[in-house]
Order: structure tokens, then sequence, then C-alpha cells
């Protein structure tokens, strides 16, 4: 696949118009110095910078034409035509064999298991549990005596390693599985609102080799499994306009069952897209 230069700068600039617009309020707030507690996880955890969402690319093995000024960039080699510019799987599984290696364990056996949803979000609340400090500058909404009485009713089945790692100490051993970073790839699963979140992770890591329009999309897929995340979380967001999602109700359960439902079907589609996006002919072996 080809594209001319009008062809191809229509959809940057497009691109471009559309990331600006997705990071307005978080470079707003930057400016001043504000921070939020639930939107600030999209670039501070991430530690992605909004100049990076700007930069659009058009996929894997896809000519731009007329792109001299891209030969010069990180996994692009030149194309049939002089002056043309492709994005080269190749020499990615080339220079970073072991990062390839490993978006493509996680995105496959992700999307190879069921979704499972009887976590409803409980990880937030095990990693303030019996703690004498929040991992945010929020107040608890059912207090301390009250978050702690949820975890202690509840099983806590958390299956992302990157969740579980911010436990508290007593709230390890009563989660269902001892997860480690070594066996990620061996637990995490569709249902999971981390692991839908982390597909804009694995997008950006693999530049050039996703579009542009498919990397806005896995940041707006995190952007809105963060809302539900921190909704379901102990924290009073009041503050923010930010209601909660009660899952230690049966209604805060359904309710968060649902949504997480949806978020799968997307990050299901994104996932699909990621591979096809980017390995073509060279897939690496799990």
């Amino acid at each position: 696949m080809a594209l001319s230069r009008t062809d191809w700068g229509a959809r940057e600039q497009a691109h471009r118009e559309r990331a600006d617009a997705l990071t307005a309020e978080h470079r707003a707030r930057a400016a001043v110095g504000e921070r939020h507690p639930v939107w600030d996880f999209l670039f501070t955890y991430y530690a992605y910078k909004p100049a990076q969402l700007r930069r659009w690319h058009p996929g894997a093995g896809v000519e731009l034409a007329d792109a001299p000024e891209r030969l010069d960039w990180r996994w692009y080699r030149p194309g049939a035509a002089p002056g043309a510019a492709v994005p080269d799987a190749a020499a990615f599984v080339q220079e970073k064999p072991d990062l390839a290696s490993l978006v493509e364990r996680m995105l496959r056996r992700t999307a190879s298991r069921p979704g499972q949803f009887g976590c409803f979000g409980l990880h937030e609340w095990a990693m303030v549990y019996r703690a004498e400090e929040n991992r945010h500058p929020v107040p608890l909404r059912l207090g301390r005596a009250g978050t702690d009485a949820v975890v202690e009713a509840h099983d806590l089945r958390c299956t992302h390693f990157d969740a579980f790692r911010f436990f508290t100490p007593p709230a390890v051993p009563r989660n269902r599985t001892s997860l480690t970073r070594e066996e990620q790839p061996l637990f995490e699963q569709p249902g999971c609102l981390h692991a839908g979140m982390d597909l804009y992770k694995w997008a950006v890591k693999l530049g050039p080799l996703v579009p542009g329009e498919l990397l806005l999309d896995a940041f707006e897929l995190a952007r809105d499994i963060r809302l539900l995340d921190m909704q379901a979380a102990p924290y009073d967001l009041a503050a923010w306009d930010i209601s909660p999602v009660a899952i230690e109700t049966p209604e805060g359960k359904a309710e968060y069952v649902r949504r997480q439902r949806v978020f799968a079907e997307r990050g299901a589609r994104l996932r699909a897209a990621l591979l096809s996006a980017w390995r073509g002919e060279h897939t690496v072996a799990a």
C-alpha cells in the first residue's frame, strides 16, 4: 500500500488536530501546575508526553511517497519510489527482539483467553487496605474502617501484575493468585481494565508500526477506562464532579460489570488491530 504526499499529509494533519483536542485540558492544567487525581495518570503512569501522541505514522509496510525527511526516523526504510519511506517491522524486531516478543505474547495470549468479570475493581481498594496513608491525596469515601471492611468482605481476584504490585502488604495474601512480573503473560485477560488501558502502552512502544489513528483510539480507550477505574475506587471524587460506582453494593457491581464488558469488547477489537497493524510476516514466536 502506498499513500501520496497529499493523502498522508491530510491524515497527518487530522491526526494532530485530534491529538491536540484529546490533550488540551491536560496541557492547560500542566501550564498552571494544576493536578488531577484521575486524568494525570494517563501522562504520569504511562509517562508519554502529548507531543508523542501528535506524531502520526501510517503503520508497518505502508509506503509514504515523497517523504525523504522520514528516512532518518527510527524504524523507517526507503520505499520503492525515490524519496519514499516505509515503517519497517523487520527492523523493529531486529533491534528490539525482546520487546517485540513481549508485545506479541501479551497481545496474542490476552486475546486468546475469556474475560473475567468478577474483580469489581477491588485492586484500588487493596492498594489502601490497612494503610496509614492513601495513594492519592483524596479522602476515602467510606473512611478507613469502611474501606478495609469492603476488602475483607470480598474475594480479591486481580490478574494484572502492575496493579497487584501496589497492593499493601496485608492485601497481598488476600489475592486469589500471587502474581509476578515473569508470569504476567500467563495471567493477563481481556476483562481486566488495566489490560485494556495497556493497549495504549503497547501502541506507543510499537511506534511507527502502528497507524496514528489506532494509537489515538487506544488512548481514548485508556481514558474511558480510567474514569471507571477511579469511579469504582474507594476515593471521594466529588470535588472533581466525579460520581462513584459503589461496587460495595449489588447495584454498583452490576454497573461496573456492564461497563467492564463494553470495554472488553472495545479492547478486543483494538488488540486485534494492533496485532495486524505491525506483525504481517514478521511474527515473533511465543
